[in-house]
C-alpha cells in the first residue's frame, strides 16, 4: 500500500473517533452514523480540503452534511 493511501485511512480512522468523542458515542455508533448519511463519501470526495482543516472543523462539516442527508445528529 502506498503511503498516501495509508495516510488516507489514518486520517479517516481519526476522524471517526474525533466524530464519536464529540458525539458522545461509540466509535462504532459514530462509523454507522457516517455510513448511513453519506459523511464517510463526503469526506472521501473533498478529502483534498477536509484533511486541511482542524478535527473541530471537519467534524462540524460532518454534521451539518449528515444532518441535511437526515441525521439527527446536532
Amino acid at each position: 500500500m502506498s503511503k498516501s493511501v495509508i495516510d488516507r485511512i489514518n486520517y479517516f480512522v481519526a476522524l471517526i473517533t474525533e466524530f464519536a468523542t464529540a458525539h458522545h458515542i461509540t466509535t462504532q455508533q459514530a462509523y454507522l452514523y457516517l455510513q448511513r448519511y453519506k459523511g464517510l463519501d463526503f469526506v472521501d470526495r473533498f478529502y483534498d480540503v477536509e484533511h486541511t482543516y482542524s478535527f473541530d472543523n471537519t467534524v462540524e462539516d460532518l454534521t451539518a452534511y449528515c444532518k441535511r442527508m437526515g441525521g439527527t445528529l446536532s
